[in-house]
């Protein structure tokens, strides 16, 4: 079988949108109606519902409310968290997370799949500007008494965690025979220290 345990495997997605999807739409959950944004402009006779932007300055071109799930693969490291524009500070991070909250349906997943503090990969890409822990995500969900650390940074949603791990890529695209096959091949790479990359799970709460 293939490996689909790192995502919620009782989800359905009827839209889902990929953003830094490169030239390749990731679909973790099997969605039939893929999108897909990314900063080039080469791409629209390549991939079909492609749209062009640049999502440290652009909103996600999308409407409210409009994907069961939306993925970022290695992307969210490349969006800066601070930056001067049309000489005021701007938070891009927060602005992304917003767009992203914004397109999502009730109750939709964002999955994302980043470099993780202190592994290498998260410093070794010049363009990398954005170092997440296993801590960042705690600014974008409520705690037990509804409190959402982000909002004081502008961010206007509401996440729940649903799963928040640290991974090898690569496990992500394996096949197994069955679960215990995949979780001594986790559990392995976990005693070696070789987790580059922790991967976010988060269901927006909308009422």
């Amino acid at each position: 079988m293939k490996l689909t345990n790192y995502y919620d495997p009782n989800f359905s997605s009827d839209k889902h949108l990929d953003i830094g999807c490169g030239y390749k739409i990731k679909n973790p959950y099997n969605s039939s109606n893929l999108y897909g944004v990314d900063i080039h402009s080469n791409k629209e006779n390549l991939i079909k519902n492609y749209k062009k932007a640049n999502l440290i300055l652009d909103k996600i071109p999308f409407p409210d409310n409009f994907f069961s799930s939306v993925s970022a693969y290695d992307f969210i490291e490349h969006i800066p968290r601070q930056q001067f524009i049309n000489e005021e500070m701007q938070y891009p991070f927060i602005n992304l997370m917003n767009e992203i909250y914004r397109v999502l349906k009730p109750n939709g997943l964002l999955f994302a799949s980043t470099p993780v503090y202190p592994h290498p990969d998260t410093f070794v890409d010049p363009t990398h500007v954005n170092y997440i822990t296993d801590s960042t995500h705690h600014y974008f969900i409520s705690d037990k008494n509804n409190n959402i650390l982000g909002m004081h940074y502008g961010f206007k949603g509401s996440f729940k965690e649903k799963k928040v791990l640290r991974i090898r890529p690569n496990l992500m695209e394996r096949e197994y025979r069955n679960k215990f096959a995949m979780y001594f091949e986790w559990y392995k790479r976990k005693f070696r220290g070789r987790f580059s990359h922790l991967i976010w799970e988060l269901e927006a709460i909308k009422m």
